[in-house]
């Protein structure tokens, strides 16, 4: 092969080699840490991800200084005179929601977005950019936020953190505190989504594929909504396939209970008075002894020690018959009844945990006092 064959050749793979170069992934020598966490609310997703700078020695000059620096600033490189801090190192930190959410009770859509931040000595800006892929803020555009939220930020922690993290602290079923913790600084913030709207409509979505032909999917469905007290027409639509053979269904007690709640609160009384009678008959002495509690709960006292008295009869005083008529008789206020039933409950009380409980409530009865439902 002559020497000029080889140099074209040698030119047209020098492009094909620096796009492999570009593509390997190496360690960086400790310099960052890739890092990425996540959390679920309800049925939303948060993911971030980042490289996180260690403090290095440097306690005391991060914040303030080029490491962290303070609002806007132009740092030097990129298409962006005025950049706020990064909120980690490297590329840019990318923040991602899988519903619509709110950030300190302001809205954001669903999606990936590029998170900055504005520090300053006393406060701090966050900033969710629907640019997720540049490189730290060196291309940062302020046309493109999506949304900036002021906090207060915790300059004190009693532990130096070495390397950035963000941290997720007080979940409940609708909203977690984010904080990004670095050296003695906390800058935290709360994500919450509306629960309610975001579960339906993943149930939704759900029961659109195979979900939608399985009658233990319906199932939960409906009991979800009828316990949340939301979308209980669809829901109803759903228990109704649930029950019917000819779709698969089956007339169980925690089927019929659920479709007879669902008609109870949408006044349907009739329906759900014969529904809920079906599904006593399909019932267990377990089931209805759960039952009679949701109606304690419910202060329909009297339904209660009926359904109680029913599946006392219909288990011959077996376990734990006698502890929900102590219940029920409790409730409707004869506790002279109540103290004979939990005498007669601790006897079959099958293990410690329920013996003492028991004696709990008979010492409660023996007072004068009705126990607590």
């Amino acid at each position: 092969m002559n020497k000029t064959l080889q140099f074209s050749l040698l030119l047209l793979l020098l492009p094909f080699a620096s796009l492999r170069a570009q593509l390997l992934s190496l360690p960086d020598g400790g310099v960052n840490q890739k890092s990425w966490a996540g959390q679920r609310v309800g049925v939303t997703d948060i993911d971030i991800r980042w490289n996180a700078p260690g403090v290095k020695g440097r306690e005391g000059k991060i914040w303030g200084t080029p490491v962290a620096h303070y609002g806007f600033t132009d740092i030097g490189f990129g298409t962006a005179k005025s950049s706020p801090w990064r909120a980690g190192a490297n590329e840019c930190t990318a923040i991602e929601f899988s519903t619509d959410v709110t950030i300190e009770g302001k809205p954001l859509a669903a999606g990936k977005y590029g998170f900055f931040i504005a520090v300053y000595p006393d406060s701090c800006t966050l900033i969710f950019n629907r640019n997720p892929a540049g490189w730290g803020a060196y291309f940062y555009k302020p046309e493109e936020d999506a949304l900036r939220v002021n906090v207060r930020q915790q300059k004190d922690l009693p532990q130096s953190r070495e390397w950035l993290a963000y941290t997720f602290s007080a979940p409940t079923d609708h909203s977690v505190v984010v904080a990004l913790e670095w050296e003695r600084w906390r800058i935290a913030f709360t994500v919450a989504a509306d629960l309610e709207k975001t579960t339906v409509a993943s149930i939704r979505r759900q029961l659109s594929g195979a979900m939608g032909f399985d009658p233990p999917s319906m199932q939960a469905a409906a009991q979800w909504c009828l316990a949340h007290n939301v979308n209980l027409e669809e829901a109803l639509l759903w228990a109704n396939r649930t029950t019917d053979p000819t779709l698969g269904g089956q007339q169980t007690f925690a089927a019929l209970s659920t479709k007879a709640g669902l008609e109870r609160k949408l006044g349907y009384a009739a329906a759900a008075d014969k529904t809920m009678q079906a599904a006593l008959e399909k019932a267990s002495v377990t089931d209805l002894h759960g039952y009679g509690r949701q109606l304690i709960a419910e202060k329909r006292y009297a339904e209660a020690l009926a359904v109680f008295q029913q599946n006392f009869e219909k288990a011959g005083g077996a376990w734990p018959t006698h502890v929900g008529l102590l219940r029920g008789y409790s409730a409707t206020g004869d506790l002279k009844k109540a103290l004979e039933h939990a005498e007669a409950a601790l006897k079959q009380a099958p293990d410690e945990l329920n013996r003492k409980n028991i004696e709990a409530l008979i010492k409660t009865l023996r007072e004068g006092k009705p126990v607590a439902q």
